[in-house]
């Protein structure tokens, strides 16, 4: 709530979608890349369609690692438009007035051009094994946790309903936030290292460094409003992933 009425009252409304053009833009790719490896992954381990999946349900072997390539490849497609979003977001001053000095970065564009003239094409990579680490058995589970809720309240040989498909993606997300965010932590830190000045000498000294300074629960910073946001947008993720597959069959 502190950061909350900090962030209304030094940056307005507006302070509240710093960096949203860069996720809206890849969103879809990022999303189409995850679902369409973690399909195919299980299509190659199993050697059954989705349709068949109901009545031939893969083992939970299987979805992990399924689950766990679609979040490796994920990693990959998300890390530039990651860091773009962090550095947006982290940049705290507020709106441009006349005759104030400009931010540093000005907007996803120039925030991705200043970073590629100063830190190099690596430098949008930068944080991304943290983002692997994250997310590849982050995704595992994440696909365990669905299909389990799904079997678990679905008739055998039967499609999930919808109310069951929403529940289920739900409590996926928030299962897959409190796995991922003590990296995610990391993450955000490795990413914003470099800005001013580069305090990391790589991931393990960021984690070590951090526990030093502020101990075991900075891992955890942010878990309340990463698994309240998990519930609803994972429901409608899944839940649109579910009905198109079943309108294109």
């Amino acid at each position: 709530m502190d950061c909350i009425v900090k962030t209304y009252r030094h940056e307005s409304l507006l302070g509240f979608f710093k960096g949203m053009s860069f996720p809206i833009a890849s969103v879809a790719v990022v999303n189409s890349v995850l679902f369409g490896v973690y399909s195919n992954t299980l299509l190659l381990l199993t050697a059954a369609s989705h349709q068949e999946r109901r009545t031939q349900p893969p083992n939970y072997p299987h979805i992990f690692i399924a689950g766990c390539t679609g979040g490796l490849l994920q990693s990959y497609c998300l890390a530039p438009f990651d860091l773009i979003k962090v550095r947006l977001q982290n940049q705290t001053e507020p709106r441009v007035q006349r005759g104030s000095s400009q931010p540093r970065y000005r907007g996803p564009t120039h925030c991705a051009v200043t970073i590629l003239r100063e830190e190099g094409p690596q430098g949008l990579f930068r944080g991304a094994w943290a983002l692997v680490l994250r997310d590849t058995p982050t995704l595992g589970f994440y696909f365990v946790t669905y299909e389990g809720i799904c079997r678990q309240y679905t008739p055998d040989g039967q499609d999930p309903s919808s109310t069951t498909v929403l529940v289920a993606g739900g409590f996926a997300g928030i299962a897959s936030w409190i796995t991922a965010t003590p990296f995610d932590v990391v993450k955000s830190r490795m990413q914003m290292d470099g800005v001013k000045k580069k305090e990391y000498k790589g991931m393990l000294d960021c984690m070590v460094s951090s526990f030093r300074q502020e101990g075991v629960g900075v891992f955890f910073r942010g878990l309340t409003i990463n698994t309240a946001r998990a519930f609803p947008v994972n429901a409608v993720t899944f839940l649109s992933y579910e009905y198109l597959l079943r309108l294109w069959r």
